[in-house]
């Protein structure tokens, strides 16, 4: 079975993996919105407004502290996914932060509005709790790879997921932002990329990160990547 998650180009798999009659339910709540870089989808303490689909882009999920003055990323969604996990599990506000990464498309509804039509329809709340449980693995296996990984194995692992997600082989990164969502220092994440460079695994330009050997980035992230993946094809072929 490949590592890698499913690839449906221009639509979510989250969506398109429900029965016909929960699609049918929330299909036309659902409105096509663009996903700017940078946007801010939550705010750890801020009530959700609206939840969103994404058919291209990711978004990152970040925790931070005010006082220290740092983000670590804790998760990657993209069109595998959703935002709004906190609402599914009934919490009052997100303990997290989520913001669009790289840029793209989604369908957004409010978040009173899934509120409502999960009360409606328990298949379309278990479907969604099913991706809650998957984004837990992948938190998980992060603290997992940022505990235990070298810093080159991180990075393969974490260009990985973003490939996954965005559906081409050129990635629009700077060191810069991949040092934040890594938690390391600029300086790290340049050596990093230049020895998967030296690999022929990748190219990297100004801005951007071409992926150009992606069986060489599996070998060198190991079993730091994969997992998750695997748990997201084996939870929803089950339906």
């Amino acid at each position: 079975m490949p590592k890698r998650l499913p690839r449906m180009m221009g639509r979510n798999s989250l969506l398109s993996t429900l029965s016909p009659e929960d699609q049918s339910l929330i299909t036309p709540s659902l409105e096509d919105v663009p996903l700017p870089q940078g946007m801010i989808l939550e705010q750890s303490g801020l009530p959700v407004e609206t939840i969103v689909f994404p058919l291209s882009g990711t978004i990152s999920v970040t925790v931070s502290s005010a006082r220290r003055m740092q983000t670590i990323e804790t998760g990657i969604v993209g069109s595998e996914g959703m935002s709004g996990t906190s609402t599914l599990l009934n919490a009052a506000v997100p303990s997290q932060n989520l913001y669009v990464q790289i840029p793209g498309h989604a369908l957004q509804i409010s978040a009173a509005k899934l509120k409502t039509l999960l009360k409606q329809s328990l298949g379309l709340q278990q479907h969604f709790l099913r991706f809650a449980h998957v984004l837990m693995t992948q938190t998980a296996h992060t603290a997992f790879a940022s505990r235990y990984g070298t810093l080159e194995e991180r990075l393969a692992r974490w260009l990985l997921m973003c490939h996954d997600r965005v559906h081409a082989d050129k990635l629009s990164l700077t060191h810069q932002a991949i040092s934040v969502m890594l938690a390391v220092r600029r300086p790290g994440v340049t050596v990093a990329t230049q020895v998967l460079e030296g690999k022929g695994l990748i190219r990297a330009t100004r801005g951007e990160i071409q992926i150009t050997d992606r069986d060489g980035l599996e070998a060198v992230a190991g079993d730091y990547y994969g997992s998750p993946e695997s748990e997201y094809r084996a939870v929803f072929k089950a339906r």
